[in-house]
Parts: C-alpha cells; structure tokens; sequence
C-alpha cells in the first residue's frame, strides 16, 4: 500500500482538495485498498475546522464529498508513516522538512513538480480562486498518478 499526505497550511482548502482529488483518482481506477490518501495542515490555526464553505462548494460542484474531513497538523511521526508527502507550495515544503527533522528519505515534494511545472499552488483563502486551485490540484494529483501507476489518471469530474 501506498501511502500519501497532502500537505498545505491549514488543511482547510489545498490539501484537503488533494486529499479528495486523488482518492477519487483512486475510486475511480478501482486502485482505493492500494492507497492510504491522508490531508494535515503545517500550522495549527485551523485545527479540528471542516473544509472552507467555498472549497465544500467546488467540490460539490465536481460531486466530491467533503464530509467529515476536519483539520488536523502534521507531525514528525507522519513522516515515517507515510511514503510521500506531498506540500503545496514551497513555504509549506520548508515547515514539512521543520516538522520532520529534515528529508533523509526524499518523501517531501511540491505537487505541481509531478506535472513538471516548478510552481506553488497559490492559497485560494487569501486568492479566492477557488476553482483555479481545484484545477491546478487535480492537474498534479494527475501528474502523481503518471508518476506512480505509469499511465493517464482517470477521468473524474462529471
């Protein structure tokens, strides 16, 4: 089994989304007992909220079920739990690598480097674009799949 954690600052909006996204990648290509897909939030400021009205609302859009997910941090010990790490942009990439004590084993990444573009996924709390972000995510989630199961990600949205 593979398991993966997205990763953003609060866990209300970004992660959350990649958490969604590529299980239902997952769902969809009848893979879900072969991935462990898990969401965390680099701060505390969040913790133990649901997902952000207007990303539950994206999601809806997309009929992606949000429920249930609430925020939660990442820990040292998530780092040896999980085989990658997936951040969100390079601020959240800096307080991964804090909170793990380092990269020793190279799980840490940026999503969007799965979809070979060296760019962050801009948060949609201070943005408020919304949808781009659930495009970009979907895009790397898309590109992740590539990279492990060697062939296109199944079509998800409606």
């Amino acid at each position: 089994m593979i398991k993966i954690l997205f990763i953003c600052h609060g866990n209300i909006c970004r992660s959350p989304m990649g958490e969604i996204l590529f299980r239902a990648l997952c769902k969809k290509a009848g893979k879900e007992n072969q991935y462990l897909i898990s969401s965390a939030a680099t701060s505390q400021e969040e913790l133990g909220n649901p997902i952000y009205p207007p990303v539950r609302k994206v999601l809806e859009r997309h009929g992606l079920s949000w429920q249930g997910k609430t925020a939660r941090q990442m820990t040292k010990a998530d780092y040896d739990a999980y085989d990658l790490l997936i951040g969100m942009d390079q601020a959240n990439i800096r307080n991964m690598t804090r909170i793990a004590g380092g990269d020793p084993k190279g799980k840490i990444h940026r999503l969007m480097t799965f979809a070979g573009q060296e760019k962050d996924v801009d948060d949609p709390w201070y943005t408020r674009e919304f949808d781009r972000a659930y495009e970009e995510i979907l895009t790397g989630c898309q590109g992740l799949w590539q990279t492990l199961e060697g062939c296109p990600a199944p079509e998800i949205d409606k």
